[in-house]
């Protein structure tokens, strides 16, 4: 099984998969952006000119195969937490996941735009950040394109909004 937490950046993904992974006793956090960073890290100079390595169909395929390997090799749950915003990536991965069979349980955690500012200057970002210039794009998509379970996150602590997924994953 996979729990995908998406959301815009500063809605609280890590901290929600930190929490839920303690919980959790059988589980393992995944997180695919250590494969972009392994990428920027390889290539050279040349080859960086896309700003956002979702844009390389390699990370896309490379995280796809990784995520299907670990589940069909680890007796545990995987929880990953990612953002996602464009379909095409996301049929190529999660989409993808699902025709194969996985149980991909995928949960948005939405917040209002003053909130995610509001969590991204407390966690030291600065304003107009590349995190905080996402925001709209983020909102809208999961809005119009991007389906999953919504959790309303406004007014929920971290401990709530993990019982939220808990409670959906077992029943």
């Amino acid at each position: 099984m996979i729990i995908w937490i998406n959301g815009a950046f500063g809605s609280g993904k890590s901290t929600t998969a930190e929490l839920l992974h303690s919980k959790i006793e059988i589980s393992h956090i995944y997180d695919p952006e250590q494969v972009g960073y392994f990428l920027w890290d390889s290539f050279p100079i040349g080859m960086k000119e896309k700003g956002d390595f979702q844009e390389l169909e390699i990370w896309r395929s490379i995280n796809y195969q990784i995520i299907k390997h670990m589940h069909d090799n680890y007796n545990g749950i995987l929880i990953i937490p990612m953002t996602i915003t464009n379909i095409d990536y996301y049929n190529q991965i999660i989409g993808n996941l699902i025709k194969d069979g996985v149980k991909v349980y995928h949960f948005i955690l939405n917040v209002d735009k003053d909130n995610i500012k509001h969590r991204l200057i407390s966690r030291g970002e600065f304003e107009n950040s590349w995190a905080e210039q996402q925001i709209d794009r983020c909102l809208q998509a999961f809005k119009s394109t991007i389906n999953g379970e919504k959790i309303d996150t406004n007014n929920l602590n971290v401990e709530q909004v993990v019982n939220i997924i808990i409670t959906k994953i077992i029943y």
